[in-house]
């Protein structure tokens, strides 16, 4: 049992033995306020009946007559009093003064049924007539041998004073009872999610709550079902960096190879040959340059870390921009781009990465695509979800539909190009990841006719207000 069950059970204990505690004194005053209050002259129709047969025989018969009734009235639960004007029992038994003021009082307001007599005997004096309540206590049949009660009469006994002890006690022992089952029920999946958190900082990911936790349905249940969602991203992304690592300790070790044979070639070589070997150690690095620049990229994408996001970006300057430098290269090799472009609005983010994302994909295509092709950039405004979509598309030799989700994952070089290329896998993939961070996606499919189709969609913002901005090819 960890701290957290007996917290829980103190403290509910606690309440429910006070809440127990108050209610119990509550009841008992309860009881002996209603008990103060209830009438302690019998009301009865029996007794109404009695009091009528009381008052005939006084009147007609005397005080002899009345005292022979209330002797054959003993040994039945309905006695007869009788009290002179001096409040004295005609049996000379002891009353209550508290049972002669009710009796008074019914007398001097009760009209309907007449419970108390004050009746005039033969000798002049007036007697007040009634009978008090029955004593429960005895049962149905008053004490044993028709005695009253050791107190006097019309005052309460020992057992209107009873405070409801074994109630309470019950009450109290179901109380730790559910406070117990309760505790537990609150403290048991905490003690797993406890375990499952030292397992995963000892390096045990594979440790899943939903089946230990799957017959709850409350939020300790979706706390369960979040940790396993978290270990399965932490297992993906672990699983990423060791991936990651191999990757670019491969990419890495052939320019440097390279390199090693080049530089021990350079010092055994004439000069004749020497600038040869010096062009090829600058090509590799240029090479592991431009690796490193991507990897630093990639790292801070990874790392949430890319700037400032809330620039506006001019989108249609940036595209003229990227395409004229892109077309200037194109040229070069007897390719072309095309370009059809109408999205004179503005997105939120980074410039120089979103520029970056771009450019990847449209060096990509051209690099792709056939000779004496066109690379095309289309753009459509969705203005009722404020969608900018750019498409990018080439006449290269498109990739395998096996190979299409792949083309966005690290270090991937499709099976079609993967023997005349130059690139280490990188670019779509760091595009992706530029694309997310500006709230976007982007995807790719095979044209009909043969060549890739890249689509990005970004959000945009509003209008552009003027392309003050656009740089004059």
């Amino acid at each position: 049992m960890g701290r957290l069950f007996w917290k829980f059970f103190f403290f509910i204990a606690i309440a429910q033995i006070t809440a127990t505690f108050g209610v119990g004194v509550l009841f008992w005053v309860e009881n002996l306020e209603r008990s103060n209050r209830n009438s302690e002259i019998d009301l009865s129709p029996p007794a109404s009946f009695m009091i009528r047969s009381a008052a005939a025989t006084l009147q007609f018969g005397g005080t002899e007559a009345l005292r022979s009734l209330i002797n054959e009235g003993r040994p039945h639960r309905l006695q007869l009093y009788a009290l002179d004007e001096d409040n004295k029992d005609l049996m000379g038994r002891e009353v209550s003064p508290k049972l002669v003021e009710q009796a008074k009082h019914i007398l001097a307001t009760e009209r309907e049924r007449r419970v108390v007599e004050r009746v005039k005997a033969p000798n002049g004096h007036s007697y007040l007539m009634f009978i008090p309540a029955p004593n429960d206590e005895f049962g149905p049949g008053g004490p044993p041998g028709g005695a009253r009660e050791p107190h006097r009469i019309g005052e309460r006994g020992p057992k209107s004073m009873f405070f409801p002890t074994m109630p309470i006690v019950v009450a109290l022992l179901a109380s730790l009872v559910f406070a117990l089952l309760l505790a537990w029920y609150f403290s048991h999946p905490i003690g797993h999610l406890k375990n499952a958190f030292n397992q995963a900082a000892n390096g045990n990911l594979d440790l899943e709550l939903e089946p230990v936790m799957s017959a709850r349905n409350d939020e300790l249940a979706d706390l369960g079902r979040d940790f396993d969602v978290m270990t399965a991203k932490l297992r993906t992304l672990m699983e990423s960096q060791r991936r990651l690592l191999h990757d670019v300790s491969h990419e890495l070790r052939s320019p440097i190879a390279r390199l090693q044979v080049a530089i021990g070639l350079a010092r055994v070589q004439d000069k004749d040959k020497l600038d040869l070997t010096l062009e090829r150690i600058e090509r590799e690095s240029v090479r592991m340059d431009k690796l490193v620049g991507e990897l630093l990229t990639l790292s801070r994408l990874e790392a949430n870390v890319p700037g400032s996001m809330e620039e506006p970006i001019a989108i249609e300057a940036m595209l003229g921009d990227m395409i004229n430098d892109a077309s200037f290269e194109a040229e070069a090799i007897g390719k072309h781009v095309d370009d059809q472009l109408d999205c004179r609005v503005q997105v939120k983010g980074n410039p120089e990465l979103l520029y970056r994302a771009i450019e990847n994909v449209l060096r990509n295509a051209i690099k792709h695509t056939a000779p004496g092709t066109t690379v095309q950039i289309h753009t459509q405004l969705d203005e009722i979800n404020k969608l900018l979509h750019l498409s990018i598309l080439d006449r290269g030799p498109g990739v395998p539909e096996e190979e299409m989700n792949s083309i966005f994952e690290l270090f991937f070089r499709s099976s079609r190009t993967k023997s005349n290329s130059s690139g280490h896998g990188l670019g779509l993939s760091i595009a992706r990841r530029i694309v997310e961070a500006h709230q976007g996606f982007i995807q790719a499919a095979n044209r009909s006719n043969g060549g890739l189709r890249v689509d990005i969609t970004l959000p945009f913002m509003a209008d552009e207000p003027a392309r003050g901005d656009t740089v004059e090819s």
